[in-house]
């Protein structure tokens, strides 16, 4: 079989994992507070040229996620995202389990719009009745979206400084970061940590064995953080295995290598696809490609290949994902492509 359902099928990096089996045996402090995890924070203080941030390391994105929001929001407060945002459809409720409910605007290919942003915000506070509603605490966007399209520059700068307008933070899902950043020339991750007020570099879907790394900009990290980590669950124990892991990722730009490689192996399926005449649901140019299939030919199709299920698109057609990570090979590329 070949496995193109997800970005996280792999372990890890063969460098990452060198670099867990090199220090395995080093004895170190626990909970984070040990060599490793300062060099990968310095690391990435560098890289995002932002050297007051503040870091944390966390084990997976739905810890992370409801982590961010829950220690960043009151508990009068919501989360605004798009209707197909992550925290919205692909959390099992996890934010609202914490207590904030997700307030959903339109999606415009997986996309917020700035101007229904704001009139949303608008409304909000001109309702005479808006002490009885949910209050819009913070923004969550995801960079690449659910539906693997980016925002651009333009697109970025408008949500922020709608935020900022009404004081609210920007928060960013960079699950997928490395892959968004790698499939556009337009934009660093030094760009995303100024537009974001807190942001994640995903580590589970790029490369690492496990592990995010929660990033505050703004001088804005909430009180205790430690300690709301630990109460969500979210704090490891052997937190070196993290610092291990983000330092390795960020040492001789290995990261943004491991999401161009992704890039590359995806533009060559998607040119594959189009040639071949299938119909992509929507057009993206990150990791994960959105085809259209006839219920038939995918039952041919699934003996073959795991794939990712998204949607039904009619009676007689499902739309599947197909997704390419930092270890696709040439030769899985080879023979997916013979098998479309």
């Amino acid at each position: 079989m070949l496995y193109f359902s997800c970005d996280y099928a792999e372990g890890c990096h063969s460098r990452v994992l060198k670099a867990l089996s090199d220090s395995n045996m080093i004895s170190t402090p626990g909970y984070g507070e040990d060599d490793f995890c300062r060099a990968a924070k310095t690391k990435i203080k560098e890289y995002i040229n932002c050297p007051n941030a503040d870091i944390y390391f966390l084990v997976g994105g739905t810890q992370t996620n409801q982590v961010v929001i829950d220690s960043m929001l009151s508990n009068y407060d919501g989360v605004v995202a798009a209707a197909t945002g992550h925290v919205a459809v692909h959390e099992a409720g996890a934010i609202e389990y914490s207590g904030h409910k997700v307030i959903t605007l339109p999606a415009h290919q997986g996309k917020l719009d700035a101007d229904e942003l704001k009139q949303m915000l608008v409304d909000h506070y001109a309702d005479d009745s808006s002490e009885h509603m949910v209050n819009p605490g913070m923004v969550y966007i995801s960079y690449p979206t659910e539906y693997g399209t980016l925002y651009s520059r333009t697109e970025l700068e408008a949500v922020s400084s709608v935020c900022a307008q009404y004081n609210i933070p920007l928060f960013i899902d960079g699950a997928r970061l490395a892959y968004g950043l790698a499939a556009q020339d337009d934009l660093s991750m030094a760009d995303i940590a100024s537009y974001a007020d807190v942001f994640y570099i995903g580590g589970t879907k790029v490369g690492a064995l496990f592990g995010e790394a929660v990033v505050f900009t703004k001088g804005n990290t909430p009180k205790h953080m430690i300690t709301q980590i630990k109460q969500h669950g979210a704090l490891l124990a052997k937190g070196r295995l993290l610092g291990v892991q983000f330092a390795e990722m960020f040492t001789d730009d290995l990261y943004m290598e491991m999401g161009s490689h992704a890039i590359e192996q995806a533009n060559k399926i998607r040119e594959c696809l189009k040639t071949k005449g299938y119909t992509l649901f929507m057009e993206n140019p990150t990791n994960q490609i959105f085809v259209v299939m006839d219920n038939e030919s995918l039952k041919e199709f699934g003996q073959k290949v795991v794939y990712g299920f998204w949607e039904k698109y009619d009676e007689s057609h499902t739309v599947v994902r197909i997704a390419t990570s930092w270890a696709t090979s040439d030769d899985s590329v080879e023979a997916l492509m013979a098998i479309l």
